[in-house]
């Protein structure tokens, strides 16, 4: 079966085509500045160059309608349109009532958005992308997969926050966790590189990149991860601040005569790496070189990063009580030997050992703990159109 995977964002949809059976990409791609001037697309069919189409898109039914037009033209298409099997579509959140991938009808487009104002910048884009599909794709049966789901398996005492109850059942205030899709594939592909039954094993996963997330997967299942409400939560990320004191919010609200919108602004898109860098970049491969250069900026940014990784990594490993691999993954996580090794050197309290040369591999699978390492370090590639496809396939 083909199937379409379809990633909406509020300006941006992101695309692969995916044959199930052989899991082979038959062409991805990336529609730009929907609903903006200099919109465009850009994709690359299996075997070909990249291509890109500059054209207006009002719309994200217009943008869909240029994707398809992609993969079924004469010239470069790879498909007729009646050979799409499927659609699945990421969904960000999918708040408490959805535990695992769901065939979409009304029922589930309306609990996707009831819970929109968990997800305002999300969400409302991501029902937008199914309604374009539905439209141009009508009968095509469609999947949602949830970014919260994986980690609906936390227990009470890991996603409770510290305030009164009563917010958790009127507003359902509490930690979901984000990256699910990412974190439940690099679990269970790290469990099959190893040779084990993933209930066997207890897996740190470090997704990193400009969003990143820690997670601990106990016998396959989530028991713990860093994002929260929202993915501002957890670690230092690329612009996003990760854990703060909350009283930050009304000291800075007062000293700048700030409003709450100016100072979310501030926490999402200001701060994290590129605030400590002092503005240099929120792009690792620009701070790695300025760290390297001595750029002090830059190395503080990196070093508080590696820091917060660490610590979650050592918390997780209470919560687990032992572990056996440690996974990387994403941008960062997957290509930057330099932050891993920041961040490996300081397992020894877990019995976790580099082993340099294994590390400096980028994009690749790979083993990178010493043979006497207690735990095994692992790079692990995430793919989570993949995942999509196969919860799709399996579904449908």
């Amino acid at each position: 079966m083909k199937i379409l995977v379809i990633n909406c964002g509020s300006s941006s949809l992101k695309f692969q085509l995916i044959d199930s059976d052989s899991e082979a990409v038959i062409c991805k791609g990336l529609c730009e500045r929907i609903g903006i001037d200099g919109s465009q697309i850009v994709y690359t069919p299996e075997g070909k160059d990249k291509i890109t189409k500059v054209s207006p898109m009002p719309d994200h039914n217009r943008a869909i309608e240029l994707v398809i037009e992609a993969l079924t033209n004469s010239e470069n298409g790879v498909v007729k349109l009646s050979e799409i099997g499927a659609v699945g579509h990421r969904i960000v959140h999918g708040g408490e009532k959805f535990t695992k991938s769901v065939v979409i009808n009304e029922e589930v487009m309306k609990a996707i958005e009831d819970v929109s104002d968990l997800a305002p910048l999300h969400n409302p884009a991501n029902l937008i992308g199914i309604r374009a599909c539905q439209k141009a794709m009508p009968g095509v049966p469609m999947v949602a997969v949830f970014d919260t789901a994986f980690h609906q398996t936390m227990p009470e005492e890991a996603y409770l926050y510290g305030l009164p109850y009563s917010y958790y059942e009127k507003y359902g205030i509490r930690r979901y966790g984000f990256h699910g899709t990412s974190h439940s594939y690099v679990s269970k592909r790290a469990a099959k590189i190893l040779g084990k039954d993933a209930s066997d094993l207890n897996i740190i996963v470090c997704h990193l990149g400009n969003g990143a997330s820690v997670s601990a997967v106990k016998g396959g299942k989530c028991i713990d991860t860093s994002m929260g409400l929202t993915p501002l939560e957890g670690l230092i990320m690329g612009t996003r601040t990760g854990d703060i004191d909350p009283s930050v919010v009304e000291f800075i609200m007062k000293k700048e005569n700030s409003s709450v919108a100016d100072v979310t602004n501030l926490l999402n898109k200001k701060s994290g790496v590129f605030g400590l860098s002092n503005g240099l970049s929120s792009d690792f491969r620009d701070l790695e070189d300025g760290y390297v250069k001595g750029d002090a900026g830059a190395k503080r940014a990196v070093d508080a990063f590696a820091y917060r990784v660490l610590k979650y990594i050592g918390s997780y490993s209470a919560a687990l009580g032992s572990v056996d691999a440690i996974c990387f993954t994403a941008g960062v996580g997957e290509n930057s030997s330099f932050v891993r090794k920041l961040i490996c050197d300081r397992l020894s309290f877990i019995g976790g050992k580099l082993d340099e040369e294994a590390n400096d591999v980028h994009g690749k699978e790979r083993i990178i703990s010493a043979s006497d390492s207690k735990v095994t370090l692992m790079v692990v590639p995430t793919n989570e159109e993949l995942a999509i496809a196969r919860d799709t396939a399996a579904l449908v």
